[in-house]
């Protein structure tokens, strides 16, 4: 799975792709040694149709819950046993890496096979075949497709080509998290890692308490993101130039739709792998940036964002299914940089395991508490000062006690 040396620049051409001088060619006889890995991205909307075969091929119930299992079970295992890759392109190739359209055709097919199992889905809900506990499990299975699309619109998300960014919310509509198009980018990334950011969850702080602050808290900042872009223009904010009620037409769409075709039997399913699928996407919001904090500059405002703002892993199996979004301090540090060219950074703290392994972790705040919160306080060498902790009980005079 590592990048491994050969004769040849990325694309295995023998030639020095355009835009590379002759000195960098030279230096650059590297192959991306998981170029065809990331193919197996495409295996996650592809669940629907793997749980369907496999009950009808054994007769087990239980496939209904792929999903869940392969999720929470199969991949944390997966990461512990093939291991990380910390190995980097050479800065020689990336301009010619990024501009290598196979990795962008790895990201558009998973949006048509995304909406194949959704509709598959929904066809199997109307048939009156499953029980009310293997619709449950199908939506779960669902979900996780779901979720797992929101990693892909963030990646579409963050390109400047309208097309891509348009796809992106196009991705979104299955999970009606649209308003993450807008908060994401121009909000978690400008207040990352500081208490005035929604998506940076704070020390002392379970999963639990996280889901309500952040799922509110970034939708009222993304509408007021959007609501001031749209009075500069001299616009109302009640319009479909409005970003996020733009997104969020396009899931009022795709759900009626649905349920005229198939009928109101499926609506409760779409709700439960919609709030299935944001629910995943927050709880890797929630482990990202666990207590890290920016801290203040002099003039009052905080230092700029530097990779160990971002708690980092290169286990290679949930690497190769979320597009590298693991080497989160390289993307916050280079937000419009494509999965493939995403680089590990040394200075950036690292988890002890992929994100699959550590979303278990965070179901489990006594046990996440055990292993993080120790890892966090050698990151800053035990000064409490430094750390996102979660605010105190007010004190009588109503002043906010600890950090």
């Amino acid at each position: 799975m590592t990048g491994e040396r050969v004769a040849t620049v990325a694309g295995g051409t023998g030639q020095v792709p355009a835009g590379i001088d002759e000195q960098a060619g030279k230096s650059a006889s590297w192959r991306d040694g998981k170029r065809y890995a990331w193919l197996l991205g495409l295996f996650v909307p592809t669940l629907p149709f793997l749980a369907w075969g496999l009950v009808e091929a054994t007769g087990l119930s239980i496939f209904w819950f792929l999903g869940p299992l392969l999720v929470f079970g199969v991949f944390p295992l997966l990461d512990l046993l093939i291991g990380t890759d910390a190995e980097n392109p050479p800065d020689s190739v990336l301009k010619w890496l990024e501009r290598d359209r196979y990795y962008r055709w790895c990201t558009y097919a998973f949006i048509p096979l995304q909406y194949a199992g959704l509709v598959l889905a929904c066809w199997l809900w109307s048939s009156g075949d499953l029980s009310t506990i293997e619709s449950v499990g199908l939506a779960l299975t669902t979900a996780m497709v779901s979720g797992i699309a929101i990693n892909t619109a963030h990646e579409l998300g963050h390109k400047r080509a309208r097309s891509e960014r348009w796809l992106s919310k196009v991705a979104l509509a299955q999970s009606a998290y649209g308003h993450f198009f807008i908060e994401h980018n121009r909000g978690h990334h400008v207040r990352v890692a500081t208490p005035e950011d929604p998506a940076s969850s704070r020390m002392g702080e379970s999963f639990y308490a996280f889901v309500p602050r952040t799922v509110l808290g970034s939708l009222r900042s993304s509408w007021e993101i959007e609501g001031r872009r749209l009075s500069r223009m001299g616009k109302s904010r009640w319009t479909l130039r409005n970003d996020i009620l733009n997104a969020w037409a396009m899931t009022f769409v795709l759900f009626a739709g649905l349920t005229i075709v198939f009928g109101p039997v499926v609506l409760p399913y779409l709700l439960i792998q919609a709030v299935g699928g944001f629910l995943l996407l927050e709880v890797v919001n929630y482990l990202e940036h666990y207590g890290l904090r920016r801290q203040r500059r002099e003039d009052g405002r905080y230092e700029l964002c530097r990779p160990e703002h971002s708690w980092n892993s290169n286990n290679v199996a949930s690497n190769v299914l979320l597009y590298h979004l693991q080497r989160h301090s390289d993307h916050h540090a280079n937000p419009t940089r494509r999965y493939q060219a995403l680089r590990h950074v040394d200075e950036a703290p690292q988890l002890p395991t992929g994100y699959a392994g550590m979303i278990v972790l965070a179901a489990l705040p006594p046990l996440w508490r055990r292993v993080m919160d120790r890892r966090l306080l050698e990151h800053y060498g035990g000064d409490l000062s430094r750390v996102n902790a979660k605010p105190r009980r007010h004190s009588l005079t109503g002043r906010r006690a600890g950090p």
